[in-house]
């Protein structure tokens, strides 16, 4: 996704009344170039023998749900190696019914390979400047909307306006899906594009059934 321009500043006290317009500045603009340039690097990597020795179960346990957005490549920040970990990419970084599916299938793949103790954790990671803060305008979610055929209404709820706000909601949501074996622990996180830096917002781990869990803050997190 591009870099987003809002408009006026947005922070976490004034998200939910933010209407965010998004803008590509002129040096955000792609430039030529397309799956060709990313073949000739292809050459490089097999001839380097790059592909050699990757595994299927990833090597550190570890489920990565992130943000589609460029700038998000979990293979640079967070020094991701071939078959170190699963990563699904999506607008937001969501966690969507799909999403969940595609956790359960990795779970139960790991319940086939290890019998006893922890199967893996998965680590939801939201960003600043979230492209997807553009489906908090009307217009540009009613547009989107038409033409995916979805619900306007649900697209609001994707909205990324409060990175913080959103990963903890999307971890509980993970954490109490039916689909999710108890063995599988959780855990939300913050990247900020300008600092380059991931805050933990949530620590891996269930939450017991009836307990309310707490509105984390930035201030509240580690690095």
């Amino acid at each position: 996704m591009s870099k987003p321009t809002p408009t006026t500043p947005v922070t976490p006290s004034s998200a939910e009344h933010q209407t965010t317009r998004f803008d590509l500045s002129p040096r955000d603009r792609p430039g030529s170039g397309g799956i060709e340039a990313a073949i000739e690097r292809n050459r490089a990597f097999a001839a380097a023998g790059g592909h050699q020795n990757a595994v299927v179960f990833p090597s550190l346990r570890l489920f990565v749900i992130t943000c589609l957005d460029p700038r998000l490549d979990p293979a640079h920040f967070l020094g991701l190696k071939l078959s170190d970990a699963v990563v699904v990419r999506n607008v937001g970084g969501r966690v969507s019914p799909e999403v969940i599916n595609d956790v359960a299938f990795i779970a139960q793949i790991a319940e086939n390979v290890l019998p006893d103790g922890p199967l893996l954790e998965v680590a939801v990671i939201h960003h600043t400047q979230c492209g997807a803060g553009a489906l908090a305008d009307a217009t540009f979610r009613r547009a989107y909307a038409q033409r995916i055929g979805a619900d306007e209404s649900e697209l609001r709820d994707h909205a990324v306006l409060d990175p913080v706000a959103t990963v903890t909601s999307d971890v509980l949501r993970l954490r109490s899906a039916p689909a999710i074996p108890a063995r599988v622990t959780v855990s939300g996180h913050v990247y900020d594009v300008v600092t380059g830096l991931v805050q933990t917002i949530l620590p891996a781990g269930i939450p017991s059934p009836g307990v309310e869990q707490p509105r984390p803050s930035l201030a509240d997190s580690t690095p």
